[in-house]
């Protein structure tokens, strides 16, 4: 139906008949000539409709915008004068001699070019808010993106397999999407969370490399950076240790980054162990852009009046810490009581703080009405450990260690991202990735009181820890680690545990019995018993990268067809109430009078 691209038009075509297809992104009537701005997926080329081809223009006047044109014409240089430099076909213009419209189109909801659309309205006609010039600017991006990733892994002897999308329900952190089975009554498949089992079963199976791009899927609480099903670039490799298994795949991030976007990550990412990143910076994905660090307290806060402080400095899990913000004397008490309110949502009674006036003067220089309940001997410790300047505001976190570490890491990012932290020096741009390794092989669950696995329970412990699976678990270290990127989480993996002796010992520190472990896990433990090798790999987020990459504010800005924050799709109206009879057949019956017969309604 064409034989050019309309982005592709250019002066080496000039005095051709060409054909090209698109839609109208507007149509322009000057005094009798009617100019036609055609629009496909490669860009833009005016079409001109002169006068003295009656029946062609008199189509042309009945031309609305976004109808869907095929149109014949003679390239010519534009005259003089009218040269667009903003575009690739900016110094050529097509004389249509033939015009034909393949499918005219109702008004539309909303103008592609207009600005601030609601995201409901955004997402209900996503099918228009896609030929948007952004949206199809960040889906190209993501095929670029994907195509150099499996260039790259190709290369390095990947092989893409595929694994199952109905799978056996199995604990990994989130909650399972369930599919009911017709056939088995009462019995269940999951989506599955990630391939996880399945991958370290084909590096049992002698497959060596393997990667897949892949769908996940997690019944969790949806944010910016999360959806129910998400896109997810999986890789496992037999036969490497945890440093060569970063250094492959740090290099497929300098490559990813440097041909998708030409952005440098430099040669060699920094590495920051889990316990120095959340002393620093309250987060296991600390944002380096941002140039503000914890100052820990919680030893000079032991014996102070403040009860506040001294109580959780006193406690086993308690921490106290300072977030030092030079030159933020000049913050309002306004922004101050909006810091506050920000905190609460991360479980912070309140927001302690001290202006520094006047350092030298002690006590006297500073400004706040927590002062008068701290002893000289602190206040002299908390200067010198801040290093606190004349002109600097304080911020304060007293809690649990899990609250402090979440609410004052937020209100780092929260500083650091505001205008005042920019036009102060306190947010450096550009692009900061880093490894954060040696994770804790647990975590205290306190309402089950029990330890949980901080990754999965496949991870393997550092060789000099095993033997604390049983004596200490809070101390053991797993060969764990994440590539953070400007404060995001782009991928994370582990080196796993190849044998079912380990295996078992961790599931054992889990709380999980033999006989669980058999009904859950028993075909990878079976498959451990054959000679299984070591093995690791990780996972990057490509739904994030690519909003990383374009700027977007959310993964929904680069995903085709997402789901809302409340797992709905506005496009399709799912999820969507099925007929009785179909749920009859799956062995389900409803609590409550949602099921429907669409026979009968039909």
């Amino acid at each position: 139906m064409r034989t050019h691209y309309c982005g592709d038009v250019s002066l080496q075509h000039l005095e051709q008949t060409i054909t090209v297809c698109g839609w109208v992104q507007r149509r322009r009537d000057h005094g009798g000539v009617i100019f036609i701005d055609l629009r496909d997926i490669t860009g833009l080329v005016q079409v001109v409709c002169n006068p003295d081809n009656l029946e062609l223009f008199n189509l042309a006047e009945t031309i609305r915008n976004e109808f869907c044109l095929q149109v014949t014409a003679v390239v010519k240089n534009r005259p003089e004068g009218t040269v667009n430099t903003n575009l690739s076909t900016g110094e050529i213009e097509l004389i249509a001699t033939e015009l034909k419209i393949l499918n005219p189109s109702v008004a539309l909801p909303f103008m592609l070019d207009e600005d601030n659309l609601s995201e409901t309205t955004r997402l209900t006609h996503r099918v228009l808010d896609l030929r948007r010039p952004i949206m199809q600017r960040n889906l190209r991006l993501r095929h670029k993106v994907t195509m150099i990733v499996r260039r790259f892994l190709d290369a390095n002897k990947f092989i893409d397999i595929e694994t199952p999308m109905l799978t056996k329900s199995t604990p990994e952190g989130a909650r399972d999407y369930l599919v009911p089975s017709r056939v088995h009554d009462g019995y269940f498949f999951a989506l599955p969370q990630s391939p996880q089992l399945f991958k370290q079963l084909l590096m049992v199976s002698g497959f060596d490399r393997y990667y897949q791009i892949t769908k996940c899927f997690r019944d969790e609480d949806l944010r910016a950076d999360r959806q129910p099903e998400f896109t997810q670039i999986d890789i496992e490799t037999s036969f490497m240790d945890e440093q060569q298994i970063r250094d492959m795949f740090e290099q497929m991030m300098r490559e990813v980054f440097k041909q998708a976007i030409d952005i440098d990550l430099g040669e060699q990412f920094p590495i920051m162990t889990f316990a120095d990143a959340m002393y620093k910076y309250g987060s296991d994905k600390p944002d380096l852009r941002v140039n503000l660090e914890f100052t820990e307290l919680t030893h000079i806060m032991k014996d102070v009046d403040f009860k506040v402080f001294s109580n959780p400095a006193n406690m086993t899990d308690g921490r106290v810490v300072a977030l030092r913000v030079p030159k933020g004397g000049e913050i309002s008490r306004g922004d101050i009581d909006m810091y506050t309110q920000y905190v609460s949502i991360y479980g912070a009674k309140g927001l302690a703080w001290i202006k520094v006036n006047d350092k030298d003067a002690g006590r006297d220089g500073l400004q706040s009405p927590i002062v008068k309940n701290l002893h000289d001997e602190a206040i002299k410790s908390l200067l010198e450990l801040t290093q606190a300047q004349n002109g600097d505001l304080i911020f304060f976190g007293a809690d649990k260690a899990k609250v402090v570490n979440a609410s004052i890491g937020a209100l780092r990012l929260k500083i650091g991202h505001s205008e005042f932290g920019k036009s102060s020096g306190l947010f450096t741009g550009g692009w900061k990735p880093l490894w954060v390794v040696d994770f804790p092989m647990f975590e205290y669950d306190d309402e089950n009181k029990r330890w949980s696995a901080m990754h999965h329970p496949f991870t393997s412990p550092k060789d000099e820890h095993i033997e604390l699976l049983t004596s200490n678990p809070g101390r053991c270290l797993a060969k764990a680690y994440d590539m953070v990127l400007n404060g995001w989480e782009m991928g994370g993996g582990s080196v796993r545990i190849h044998r079912k002796d380990v295996q078992t010992t961790v599931f054992n520190a889990l709380n999980i019995n033999e006989e669980e472990a058999a009904v859950k896990f028993g075909f990878l433990l079976d498959a451990l018993q054959y000679g299984a090798p070591p093995h690791g790999g990780l996972a990057f987020g490509l739904d994030r990268m690519i909003t990383l990459m374009t700027g977007a504010e959310s993964i929904r800005d680069v995903i085709a067809f997402p789901k809302t924050q409340r797992a709905q799709c506005l496009l399709t109206q799912a999820p969507s109430l099925v007929d009785e009879k179909q749920l009859r057949e799956l062995h389900i019956k409803l609590r409550n009078n949602l099921q429907i017969n669409v026979d009968t309604e039909i």
